[in-house]
C-alpha cells in the first residue's frame, strides 16, 4: 500500500498531522499526540517521517516495523500508560513512502462518553489537545467540560441548592406561559401556579433535604443575570450589530446591564428579528396580507437558538454573535459533542436537554438534530456560499459563519467547471427577483447595471423567469419594463 502526501495535506492544514522519525523506537511523545488527537478532531501519526525546512515531509528508513507496531498495541492495551485505547486493527498499518516503509495511525475523534483520553492515572496531569502550536496540555477546566459531557445526563437538571427560588424572574416565566398559551392553548399545565409549572418543565427540582431550587435550565430559561453567573461564572449575552468589518459595533444587547433580566429566553426574544434584519424579503401574499418570513429568516432563528441551546455555559468565554450587512457570526461557548460532519448530516448529541424542550414547546428549535442541517439545505437553496461550522479549543467554542450575499459566491465556485456557469445564472436570476420585489418594475438596462453583466446576458435571464413564469413583461422595445408576475 502506498501512502497520498496530496491526500494528507489536507489533514496537516489543520494541523492534523504529526510525524516522528522514530528510528530508535517508539517516541515517548506519541501518547501525548494519540491523547490530543482524540481529545479533539482526530489526526494521522506517522512513524518513520520528518519534516523539512520547508515543511514538507520525506519518510526515513524505519529499521524494523512491524515491532514498532507490536510494542505500540502492547503499551495502548496498558491501562497504566493509557486510559482507553480507542483505536482497531485498521487505524494501525504499514505502507511504503518515498521507497521506505512507515507506520501510519489514524486517530479518530474520540466518542464523548470516553473523553478525556489521557496518559498515566490522573485525568488533570495526562490529557491533551491539539491546537495550531500542537499538542497542549488541558486546563482543568478543559478537562471538567470533557468530564460534564461523558454522562447520558442531561447537564441542565443538576439542581442548584445554592440559589433559592426567588432567582427567577417571572415576568420572564409569564411571558413565556403566555407564548406556551397562544401556541397550545388548553395545555395539560395551563392553570397550575408558577412553581408547579416551573417543576414540570424541569426548571425546579428537589434537592436531597427536600427544598426546591431552580435547576441549570431553569436559571438559565428564566433566572436574572445576577443569579446566572453565581452557577455559571463567565456567562455572557453579547449581539453587536456592525456596518462593516473594520468599525466598532454600532448597536448592542448585552446580558449584564441590569435593565433587563440578562437571561436565554428574553435574549432570544430581543435580537431574533434584528439578526434577521438583513435578509432580503421577497414580495409574497397571503391573500392580501403580506408574509415577511422567509426560510432564510426561519434558519437565522434556527441557528441562533440552537447556540443558546447547545451552549456549555461552565465554559470560559461567552456566546458572542456579530451582524454584518452581509454576514452574521455566531460563536457559543463549548465545542460540539459530536463531529462537524455529524452535525451537518443530521446527528445531535444536545447537552442541554430540557433547554431543547423548552425552547421547541414554544415554537423555537428543531428537534433530532434537524436545524443544522436545515440552516445548510436554506443557504444552498439561495444559491449562497456554504454556512461555515467550525471548532474551537481553549477555550471551546462553536462558530457559525453565514454569508447573506449571492454576491459572495461569485469568487467561491470558479473552480467548478461548467457548474459555476449554472450557480451564477440562479444567484443572477435571484438577484432580479428580489430588486423587482423592492422596486415594483424596472427596465432591464437598470437590471444590467445592477448585475453588472451586457444587455444580452440580462434579456437571457429574464427570459428564463419569464419561461419559470416568475417575472411579466409589460410594453415593448425602448419601453419595456418588467415586474414580478
Amino acid at each position: 500500500m502506498q501512502i497520498d502526501w496530496n491526500e494528507l495535506h489536507k489533514y496537516r492544514e489543520n494541523n492534523r498531522v504529526e510525524a516522528k522519525k522514530a528510528v530508535g523506537g517508539l517516541p515517548r511523545s506519541i501518547w501525548e499526540t494519540y491523547s490530543s488527537f482524540a481529545n479533539t478532531v482526530g489526526g494521522f501519526i506517522l512513524l518513520g517521517v520528518e519534516e523539512q525546512e520547508d515543511k514538507s515531509l520525506r519518510a526515513v528508513e524505519l529499521p524494523d516495523p512491524e515491532k514498532l507496531v507490536t510494542d505500540f498495541w502492547n503499551t495502548i492495551n496498558d491501562r497504566q500508560k493509557v486510559n482507553v485505547n480507542i483505536l482497531t486493527n485498521k487505524n494501525v498499518y504499514i505502507v511504503e513512502a518515498d521507497g521506505h516503509r512507515i507506520v501510519v495511525i489514524e486517530v479518530p475523534r474520540a466518542d464523548r462518553r470516553d473523553r478525556p483520553i489521557y496518559i498515566g492515572a490522573d485525568p488533570f496531569a495526562g490529557s491533551y489537545r491539539r491546537n495550531g502550536e500542537g499538542d497542549y496540555h488541558c486546563t482543568k477546566d478543559e478537562v471538567r467540560n470533557m468530564m460534564r459531557d461523558q454522562s447520558d445526563v442531561s447537564q441542565d437538571l443538576r439542581v442548584l441548592e445554592q440559589l433559592d427560588l426567588d432567582a427567577f424572574d417571572y415576568e420572564s416565566v409569564r411571558r413565556y406561559r403566555n407564548r406556551l398559551q397562544n401556541l397550545r392553548p388548553d395545555h395539560v399545565w395551563e392553570n397550575l401556579e408558577h412553581i408547579p409549572f416551573l417543576q414540570k418543565m424541569g426548571c425546579v427540582g428537589r434537592a436531597e433535604s427536600g427544598t426546591l431550587h431552580p435547576t441549570a435550565a431553569g436559571i438559565l430559561m428564566f433566572g436574572f443575570e445576577y443569579e446566572i453567573v453565581k452557577e455559571f461564572p463567565a456567562y455572557f449575552l453579547d449581539y453587536q450589530e456592525h456596518d462593516d468589518e473594520t468599525t466598532r459595533w454600532t448597536d448592542r444587547v448585552v446580558s449584564n446591564l441590569g435593565d433587563w433580566s440578562g437571561n436565554i429566553f428574553d435574549f432570544y426574544y430581543r435580537i431574533c428579528n434584528r439578526i434577521a434584519h438583513d435578509a432580503k424579503t421577497p414580495f409574497k401574499l397571503n391573500g392580501i396580507t403580506r408574509i415577511d418570513d422567509t426560510p432564510v429568516h426561519k434558519a437565522l432563528r434556527e441557528a441562533l437558538a440552537n447556540a443558546l441551546i447547545h451552549a456549555n455555559y461552565y465554559d470560559r468565554r461567552g456566546l458572542v454573535i456579530h451582524r454584518y450587512p452581509k454576514k452574521v457570526i455566531i460563536a457559543n461557548p463549548g465545542s460540539l459533542r459530536v463531529s462537524i460532519s455529524d452535525a451537518v448530516s443530521g446527528f445531535s448529541d444536545p447537552r442541554n436537554n430540557t433547554l431543547v424542550k423548552l425552547f421547541n414547546l414554544v415554537g423555537i428549535g428543531e428537534r433530532a438534530g434537524s436545524g443544522v442541517p436545515n440552516i445548510y439545505a436554506v443557504w444552498k437553496n439561495e444559491g449562497w456560499q456554504e454556512p461555515k461550522l467550525e471548532e474551537q479549543f481553549n477555550p471551546g467554542r462553536t462558530i457559525l459563519s453565514l454569508m447573506l450575499s449571492p454576491q459572495d459566491n461569485r469568487k467561491v465556485a470558479i473552480k467548478s467547471g461548467d457548474k459555476i456557469k449554472v450557480a451564477i445564472s440562479e444567484v443572477k436570476k435571484k438577484a432580479i427577483v428580489d430588486y423587482l420585489s423592492e422596486h415594483g418594475s424596472c427596465k432591464a438596462s437598470e437590471l444590467s447595471e445592477l448585475l453588472e453583466v451586457n444587455a444580452s446576458r440580462t434579456k437571457v435571464y429574464l427570459k428564463e423567469l419569464i419561461a419559470d413564469n416568475l417575472v411579466i413583461a409589460d410594453g415593448a422595445n425602448r419601453n419595456r419594463t418588467y415586474r414580478l408576475k
